[in-house]
């Protein structure tokens, strides 16, 4: 393999190790592929990580070999890249990196790191999310299209809620949709907006948008994927390239673009002239901060009128007051014929 390379990026000088190792076999593309992509795109990623507690999904020898998620920062982490304390839902806590600068975002490429995940949250305050994530996952039976359908009707809501949000590829089959909120309220505040808004859009489209937790009970139908919201749950960041074959990329759309944007149209090859040609086009969401009130008072009118409550948290989350059984419906049904049947059968034991 080549020798050890050096970029300069911002003020920064980042040293890459083996950037002849190849990480996606298909295409061909090496770790200096990675690397030269994320130099060229590095502002725009930055603006998605800037500040935020970040979760690195490594792929040290490529989307063929062994993968991890690493929550802690590394041990050899540069002076200059400072850190911030998260707490999972256990009560335990980890320092994650927290990136200023754009050399941040290469330092990381060279561990491998194809994926970014950042926290809703800036590492000034870890209890108050300052994004709302909404993510459109299409389930079997769907596709790309639908998931398009699903964020024209969002954003219709969204409006009609005083909320703006900024669509984006998953990278994959799905559109997630980012709304910068004031840091004010806490995660499960945030994560029963998220419900709200998923909740009115399957009342406005039943046959094509679920909320369900359970996937046997989701059908072919968009899923508003409202944990995404609950603490320790992360959404790969902007531009982040994906494990996938042709080494995806999640990229930042317009809202004008959504309907003829293809996930496959944006990859390590292709974003950096769309880049070098457009910028980001997110770039002006750190100018808004909107509020939660009304969807809030749309998740108390649920809750009084048509009696909906809180729904699943994620397995490794506490158990919450209110909160229904965690529970595979089939599994509930099946456990519940049992019981019965044992009672029946006692009086004639």
């Amino acid at each position: 393999m080549a020798e050890a390379m050096e970029f300069t990026v911002g003020e920064r000088s980042v040293r890459v190790s083996n950037p002849g190792k190849v990480y996606f076999p298909e295409p061909g593309y090496t770790k200096l592929d990675v690397v030269r992509y994320y130099v060229a795109v590095a502002e725009g990623a930055l603006r998605a990580l800037r500040d935020r507690p970040t979760t690195l999904e490594r792929y040290p020898d490529g989307v063929t070999g062994e993968s991890f998620f690493q929550k802690r920062a590394p041990k050899n982490l540069p002076e200059w890249i400072p850190t911030g304390r998260i707490s999972f839902p256990s009560g335990r806590y980890a320092d994650e990196i927290c990136p200023t600068e754009p050399a941040a975002v290469v330092w990381a490429a060279n561990l491998g790191s194809l994926t970014f995940h950042p926290w809703p949250v800036r590492r000034g305050d870890t209890d108050r999310p300052d994004e709302l994530r909404i993510d459109l996952d299409p389930q079997p039976g769907t596709s790309y299209r639908d998931a398009v359908r699903a964020a024209g009707e969002l954003r219709a809501l969204l409006d009609e809620l005083g909320l703006r949000g900024w669509p984006k590829t998953s990278g994959g089959r799905g559109l997630h949709v980012f709304v910068p909120i004031v840091p004010e309220w806490t995660f499960p505040q945030v994560r029963r907006a998220a419900m709200a808004i998923g909740r009115e859009l399957e009342r406005r489209a039943p046959e094509r948008v679920t909320t369900a937790w359970w996937k046997e009970e989701r059908g072919e139908k968009i899923f508003v994927d409202y944990n995404q919201m609950a603490r320790d749950r992360t959404i790969a960041s902007a531009y982040s390239v994906r494990p996938t074959s042709r080494a995806t990329v999640s990229a930042p759309l317009r809202w004008d673009e959504v309907e003829d944007a293809r996930p496959e149209d944006f990859d390590l090859r292709t974003m950096p002239g769309r880049y070098e040609d457009l910028g980001d086009v997110h770039a002006d969401m750190a100018d808004h901060a909107f509020r939660l009130d009304a969807v809030l008072e749309l998740a108390e009118r649920d809750e009084r009128e048509h009696g909906l409550g809180d729904l699943p948290y994620p397995p490794d989350h506490p158990k919450v007051a209110g909160e229904p059984k965690r529970v595979q419906p089939s599994r509930d049904r099946d456990r519940r014929r049992e019981a019965g049947g044992e009672t029946r059968r006692g009086p004639s034991d």
